[in-house]
């Protein structure tokens, strides 16, 4: 997955909110992980703001 399409599709998730949707995103961020590393994770987290909208944190895989 490219960066940009995780950018879209975690932007989709955070516009709904809720708990399924942090569940989707931490998937998302996990893919990043895998094909991009923690850090390209963590620059999404904030860019973001998945902290305030998921109480996901930069720096961790959640």
């Amino acid at each position: 997955m490219t960066l940009e399409r995780a950018r879209q599709l975690l932007r989709t998730q955070a516009d709904f909110g809720g708990g399924y949707n942090r569940n989707s995103a931490r998937l998302i961020l996990a893919e990043v992980v895998r094909e991009h590393g923690q850090a390209a994770a963590d620059t999404l987290i904030r860019e973001l703001r998945l902290g305030e909208i998921f109480g996901l944190t930069a720096g961790k895989e959640k």
